[in-house]
């Protein structure tokens, strides 16, 4: 094995290894005591079950993580990767459609092997814990769905990449980057009207109490709210959660209805608020421009790593092609990938911070923000004690306790 395929080793089995550890303190620092912020809304049977469930979920992770590395070892090792390059190779087509063959058939083997993993958690992990409202029906059709929109979607847009860097020469990576990322903000405008529907039925907010507190709040901030929908959440799970989706004409917030179902009028309007604050804030805006930026950079490395013979030999592969050097590639840059996600998890924890303090700050009940996180962790069995090396991590929130201490101490000043 060759110094990059000795690098990608490494750093497969490292950072398998540096999540095993912050899986592991995890489970250690779940505290059998109820911290006191909770005593109000925790009682010891509702927290002793969501030890339960973090160690439930703690277990799935580790054997599906453990199996996904194993799959990948072992067709590498096999020589699964040249095997399936000349079985495509002999079909005859030309470049750019053999290179969607084979990582949409690599991506396929994966789902389908995946596949039990997914059923399990769903139906038996979710279930046990009360969570699951999946039908089978349901989970099936969001299968379906998902494979189609691969392959009306991601089929097109695997293509254009890899014509680009095929036929525009030295600078395809910058026309590659420059047509994903016009894809992508296009994508964003229209998916609450289009994509998103397809998979839940996003209803306007009824007129009432709720709706108007919502708009008078909104007014007050000057915020351009054009729509609040209530999603059917509970088509899948007894979760509750909120977000924001969409620019320009096409923002909207959706409120799960499980959201509705078990919070005040004040609570919701403060969990609004919050997410209102990330717009405010410029946080939407500042997550698309870094994200654009860093595929900007993974399309410029890739085109120095293009068709290198060393890392195709990594792989025991007989001919180098574009869309093998993309996956290829990709396992290579996992450490630095692996780096920029800590990095950006850093700032949506920041970005969470400054958004809750917006939400205090502006909205005259803000302080019922910290009673809605306490009521949404009870109803999602949050983990209260994570490690902080597991915050460090895999954390884009932080730890809710340590949300409800600032809150509850700005709502005082």
């Amino acid at each position: 094995m060759n110094l990059f395929g000795q690098i990608i080793l490494f750093t497969l089995i490292g950072t398998w290894l540096i999540k095993l550890a912050a899986d592991l303190l995890n489970l250690r620092a779940a505290s059998p005591t109820l911290p006191e912020a909770f005593r109000d809304i925790y009682d010891p049977a509702e927290y002793r079950r969501s030890q339960e469930y973090l160690r439930a979920n703690t277990k799935f992770s580790l054997i599906s993580s453990t199996f996904d590395l194993a799959l990948l070892l072992v067709f590498w090792f096999a020589g699964g990767f040249n095997w399936l390059d000349q079985l495509i190779r002999a079909l005859g087509f030309d470049p750019v459609v053999n290179g969607v063959l084979y990582i949409g058939a690599l991506l396929l083997f994966q789902g389908v092997i995946n596949l039990p993993f997914s059923i399990w958690h769903t139906f038996v992990l979710e279930e046990k814990f009360g969570f699951n409202q999946t039908t089978p029906k349901v989970f099936a059709a969001d299968l379906i769905k998902t494979v189609l929109l691969s392959a009306v979607i991601g089929a097109p847009v695997l293509a254009a990449i890899l014509w680009f860097f095929q036929s525009a020469g030295p600078l395809g990576w910058l026309w590659a980057w420059g047509g994903v990322t016009a894809f992508s903000l296009l994508l964003q405008y229209v998916a609450p009207t289009w994509i998103m529907p397809m998979f839940n039925k996003f209803e306007p907010l009824e007129d009432g109490e709720l709706r108007k507190s919502i708009m008078d709040y909104a007014a007050e901030v000057r915020f351009p709210l054009t729509g609040i929908y209530v999603m059917d959440g509970s088509k899948r799970s007894a979760k509750g959660n909120a977000f924001f989706t969409g620019f320009g004409k096409n923002k909207r917030i959706a409120l799960f209805d499980t959201l509705i179902k078990n919070h005040s009028t004040g609570e919701l309007v403060a969990v609004l608020a919050h997410e209102i604050g990330h717009f405010k804030k410029k946080h939407i805006l500042m997550s698309m421009v870094l994200s654009m930026l860093n595929l900007g950079v993974v399309f410029y490395l890739l085109s120095l790593f293009m068709n290198n013979r060393m890392l195709f030999d990594a792989f025991d592969m007989q001919q180098t092609s574009v869309y093998a050097s993309l996956l290829f590639f990709m396992l290579l840059y996992n450490p630095v990938e692996f780096i920029i996600s800590i990095l950006m998890q850093m700032l949506s924890r920041r970005n969470e911070f400054e958004a809750d303090n917006y939400a205090v700050t502006t909205y005259r009940n803000g302080a019922l923000l910290a009673d809605a996180l306490k009521k949404l962790s009870r109803q999602n069995l949050s983990n209260l004690t994570p490690h902080p090396f597991n915050v460090f991590l895999n954390y884009s929130h932080p730890p809710v306790l340590q949300r409800v201490e600032r809150i509850e101490a700005a709502a005082r000043h």
